[in-house]
């Protein structure tokens, strides 16, 4: 039985362990389930995957006539070369099938592509279960894995960034990979000439506005603007920006500045640990972020953390009341911003 990781694709599309078969990329991600697909067809199918050897079709196609998907993986190739049949939106009209192919898949390739399967779904065990098959889930990106494709994609394209220009395309991207490949492509135009990004560039180019709403919300959180955070959470909320996403960011501001704080205490001027923070503010929010290291002590740097992690848990538990929970948590800490 082989039952992938989502951290152990990427290994395995470098280096498949199959030569025929079927493979199953399944998840919540639909763009980096349709982008696992075509990196096998391309495996596979090499760089004339788009010849007669490729057969695409609609799980719909295949609901309607099962038997469809043998006769093409079984049906003989002009040239001689290997049968790749891809399958879009595949569900359980597909089963019968993929049963026949896993038993003998005659030298074909059978790509298959489906929605976010649970364990138990009829389609996933029985490729897992299959000697002559791999499931491969394709799960959300997360910061981590975000960070890697962006480094990637940059040292790829011969394109140098500013280092806040990863995180900033972190934030304003989100996690679906599809959307995020769209994007990249689109800075990489951008930077055809210069061969160089800032934090500004991506900001014109991909957040719009939802990266600078978030900014906005973070520092006027920080520094006790509550008619400005109000704004700016109605601005980033109608921008589609998720709840979690919000307090993740700000878990992740204040923890910056409880860092920073130590030094601080020790003796050093706001100013000065800023000069010498790795990465360093955006000069646009430098003032903000001097504000609020003078503004706020240890103590209330971890009374607000506690106060965000607590509403990250009431907006998971209250389903349909995050933009509530995250608008009173937030006002809540600054407030006691304003009072300092």
């Amino acid at each position: 039985m082989t039952a992938f990781k989502a951290h152990e694709v990427e290994r395995f599309l470098k280096k498949p362990d199959l030569a025929e078969g079927v493979f199953l990329a399944y998840g919540p991600d639909a763009g980096l389930v349709r982008e696992v697909g075509q990196r096998i067809v391309r495996l596979f199918g090499g760089t004339d995957a788009g010849s007669m050897n490729l057969v695409t079709l609609d799980g719909g196609e295949v609901d309607a006539d099962p038997g469809r998907l043998v006769v093409e993986a079984r049906t003989s190739s002009l040239f001689g070369d290997r049968r790749i049949v891809r399958v879009r939106g595949a569900g359980k009209g597909t089963v019968m099938g993929v049963t026949e192919l896993l038993d003998d898949p005659a030298g074909a390739v059978l790509v298959l592509e489906a929605g976010n399967l649970t364990p138990r779904d009829p389609l996933r065990a029985l490729v897992e279960a299959s000697k002559r098959g791999r499931a491969l889930p394709c799960y959300p990106d997360s910061d981590e894995t975000l960070i890697r494709l962006i480094g990637e994609w940059l040292a790829e394209a011969g394109i140098g960034a500013d280092p806040d220009v990863a995180p900033t395309l972190r934030d304003a991207l989100g996690n679906d990979r599809e959307i995020t490949r769209r994007e990249l492509e689109k800075l990489a135009l951008y930077a055809g000439e210069s061969r160089h990004l800032t934090r500004n560039d991506v900001l014109t180019l991909c957040a719009d506005n939802a990266a600078l709403a978030i900014d906005e919300i973070l520092d006027s959180t920080g520094t006790g603007h509550a008619g400005r955070l109000d704004n700016a959470l109605d601005r980033a909320l109608a921008a589609a920006v998720s709840t979690q996403q919000i307090l993740t960011m700000a878990i992740s501001h204040f923890a910056m500045p409880r860092r920073w704080r130590g030094e601080v205490d020790a003796g050093r001027s706001p100013r000065d640990v800023l000069d010498n923070a790795r990465p360093k503010p955006h000069f646009s929010r430098r003032a903000a972020m001097e504000q609020q290291l003078r503004l706020w002590s240890d103590t209330a740097l971890g009374n607000a953390l506690e106060r965000l992690q607590l509403a990250t848990l009431e907006s998971r538990k209250r389903y349909g009341m995050g933009d509530t929970v995250v608008r009173r948590a937030l006002l809540s800490i600054s407030m006691s911003a304003a009072e300092h």
